[in-house]
C-alpha cells in the first residue's frame, strides 16, 4: 500500500476508466483505494446549504479506484511496479522498469 502516495502520477489498468492517467489526490488506506484527479467521475446530488455557501444541484466528483487497478507511471510514461531499496541508510522508492528513483512531490 505504501507503493502509491499522494501526488504520484498513476495510470488505471482495469475497469471502465482503463488507460486514463492522473495525479493521486488522496489515499484511503483502510479500504485500499485511491482518489485520482479526473478519473472515475460520478454525479452526486447536492442539497443547497446557504450557511456554507453551497449551491444545490448535480455535482461531479471523483470516485475511489482500488489500488490493484492502478500502476505508477515512470519517466517514460509507462506503467511500472515500485521497488524499495536502501541508499545511505534511507529508504527510497524506485521504478522497476527504468531503475530511476521516484520522488513523491509533497505540497
Amino acid at each position: 500500500m505504501a507503493n502509491i502516495l499522494r501526488n504520484d502520477v498513476v495510470i488505471v489498468l482495469a475497469g471502465k476508466n482503463k488507460g486514463m492517467a492522473g495525479r493521486v489526490l488522496r489515499v484511503i488506506k483502510d479500504k485500499d483505494r485511491v482518489l485520482i484527479e479526473g478519473v472515475g467521475m460520478i454525479k452526486k446530488h447536492v442539497k443547497p446549504n446557504p450557511q456554507a455557501n453551497i449551491k444545490g444541484g448535480i455535482a461531479e466528483q471523483e470516485s475511489p479506484v482500488h489500488v490493484s487497478n492502478v500502476a505508477l507511471v515512470d519517466g517514460n510514461g509507462k506503467a511500472t511496479r515500485v521497488g524499495i531499496r536502501t541508499v545511505d541508510g534511507k529508504r527510497e522508492r524506485y521504478a522497476k522498469t527504468t531503475g530511476e528513483t521516484l520522488v513523491a512531490k509533497r505540497k
